[in-house]
């Protein structure tokens, strides 16, 4: 199975990108956060460094389209599937940027597609 990406990791419970990694550990889906803060959520430990990670289908974002550039070459090095733009994290440059790439640029909640049944991975 493949792996999902969460860009915006917190350990702030109150967080989506926290409420996401439980939900995903929760049904069983591999999961790489990646924040700005050293930390864990669910049993899964939050990368600080843009390693090169393996086989992610899904980088589900997290980080507001300000912050976004910063990580524009990362994400198109990991060749995800697809890339999750929650509400929020709209960035239509960066949707524009992964389009050119074959990357499928998708707006919507990853928690509503999870509790949907609509995630794939």
């Amino acid at each position: 199975m493949k792996k999902t990406l969460v860009l915006g990791a917190s350990t702030n419970p109150a967080r989506y990108s926290n409420i996401a990694i439980h939900r995903l550990v929760r049904l069983g889906k591999p999961v790489i956060a990646f924040g700005l803060r050293e930390g864990e959520v669910a049993g899964v430990p939050i990368q600080t460094e843009k390693e090169d990670f393996e086989d992610i289908d899904t980088v589900t974002l997290y980080v507001g389209p300000k912050h976004q550039p910063q990580y524009y070459d990362y994400i198109l090095s990991l060749n995800p599937r697809r890339v999750i733009f929650n509400p929020g994290t709209e960035n239509t440059e960066f949707v524009a940027l992964l389009n050119e790439h074959g990357i499928i640029a998708e707006i919507a909640c990853t928690l509503v597609l999870l509790s949907t049944n609509q995630y794939e991975s």
